[in-house]
């Protein structure tokens, strides 16, 4: 049977949202045929332009809402439609929460064959809650987001997502350029200068890292003056050298303008040092929220000896480490290991192992010789875990797994293969690290049957 496509590209359609996909798109249907629509939700009444056609679904633009959904508000951001950054900021907060819980819920259903009963913990502070912010610069010193799917800038005034602070940083920079004629980067050409400015932060401390094609900054004394003058805060200043044809933000050598190369942290009464190399969760608050959450549903006793895959720095390893016996930490990325070791030392923590590789060769390495974990901790990349990691873990017996995951969609993928070991969810939370946007961690507690 051959399926007729009821639209062509180009046309203009009035269709009703019925549901929102995990990208945070709404979907409808015109004449059966599934249409995604960015900035839209369900109950939403919309104009759209059709702007791709595929065999079973199409992608629609939105060019006016003829009757809005009970759950649409207005966004406060002035840049929400050009930007593309924060996919559900149109809609009530608490509506987002529910939308969010559905993902979780949907994906364990629909891809682990798991129906399992997913709580959600909002934020206190949906604005302003991201410790690290990342601006690509542009012609005549122009800064913003890229338009999605494409490296085309959308000039912005403000983020709301990102400390007040960032703004005026972000506007010395691009000062200092306009003074002294110093050139963005162009892509095309692989010439110009400044690439991009990353900015992480705590309470107290900002530090500033300056993304450069090039080995030195000219006049870097009147960019160091300037970006002090912005405030008291600012605790250093780095250039990063990425001269190669990438798209990473940062290259492998970093030079010190101006005061420290890190920012100092305390999350869940530990102290950590952060440098702009290293990974660390860009929600403080959450993060301590969802950290909480996973050493909760481990449950861990003094006897214990705990396994932490992909533990990064050690934050959860080193939290961990208080009440075990003994804990082990396994992470990929060697200067992550090395901020990890240097972090017990420095909260006095000696009951930690670290160790760099890849886990899928590590973790049955290291139960092979001999580690018998008592419950292991997961925190993968977007990607999952994989089928060695998990069939090591699951043969060692834990009593309980602790799976922390940003993609649903692998977690319920990673659930189905441990169920097979004879491991179930027994509970599944959301936290919401990322509001007004589509993304979503979770925490979910496996035990043997």
């Amino acid at each position: 049977m051959i399926l007729i496509i009821p639209v062509k590209k180009n046309d203009i359609i009035t269709v009703t949202v019925s549901a929102v996909s995990s990208d945070g798109s709404g979907i409808a249907k015109f004449s059966g045929y599934t249409i995604f629509i960015p900035q839209t939700l369900p109950e939403d009444v919309a104009e759209v332009l059709v702007v791709k056609v595929k065999s079973s679904y199409g992608y629609g633009k939105l060019l006016k809402i003829i009757s809005p959904s009970p759950y649409r508000i207005g966004s406060p951001c002035p840049h929400f439609e050009k930007c593309g950054g924060c996919q559900l900021m149109m809609a009530d907060y608490d509506y987002q929460l529910e939308i969010k819980k559905g993902f979780v819920k949907d994906a364990l259903s629909r891809l682990g064959g798991i129906n399992a009963n997913v709580d959600i913990i909002g934020s206190d502070t949906p604005f302003r809650y991201r410790n690290k912010m990342v601006f690509p610069f542009g012609k005549d010193g122009v800064w913003g987001f890229y338009r999605e799917r494409s490296h085309d800038i959308i000039p912005l005034s403000d983020c709301l997502l990102g400390d007040e602070l960032s703004k005026d940083i972000l506007n010395a920079v691009a000062k200092y350029m306009k003074d002294f004629g110093i050139l963005a980067y162009d892509e095309e050409a692989h010439s110009g200068v400044i690439r991009r400015v990353f900015i992480r932060n705590t309470d107290t401390e900002f530090l500033v890292v300056i993304s450069a094609n090039s080995d030195s900054l000219p006049h870097s004394d009147e960019l160091i003056k300037a970006l002090r003058l912005v405030s008291d805060k600012i605790s250093g200043i780095v250039l990063n050298v990425n001269k190669k044809r990438t798209n990473l933000v940062l290259g492998d050598k970093s030079i010190v303008l101006w005061g420290k190369n890190y920012l100092s942290a305390t999350l869940l009464g530990l102290k950590y040092e952060i440098s702009p190399e290293s990974f660390f969760q860009v929600n403080s608050k959450q993060t301590e929220k969802l950290y909480s959450l996973a050493l909760d549903f481990a449950d861990i006793q003094n006897t214990d000896t705990v396994l932490d895959i992909y533990c990064g720095i050690g934050t959860i390893t080193l939290s961990a480490a208080k009440t075990a016996k003994k804990v082990i930490g396994i992470e990929i990325v060697e200067k992550a290991i090395e901020n990890a070791k240097e972090n017990a030392k420095r909260n006095g923590i000696f009951n930690a192992d670290f160790y760099c590789g890849e886990a899928e060769t590590l973790v049955p390495k290291l139960i092979n010789d001999g580690i018998s974990p008592d419950i292991v901790i997961l925190d993968p990349p977007r990607k999952g875990s994989d089928e060695a990691t998990l069939s090591a873990i699951a043969e060692a017996m834990p009593k309980r797994i602790v799976y922390v995951s940003c993609n649903p969609a692998t977690l319920a993928r990673d659930a189905k293969f441990l169920h097979g070991f004879g491991y179930e969810i027994k509970k599944a939370t959301a936290v919401d690290m990322f509001p007004h946007t589509a993304h979503i961690e979770c925490a979910a507690l496996f035990s043997r049957v």
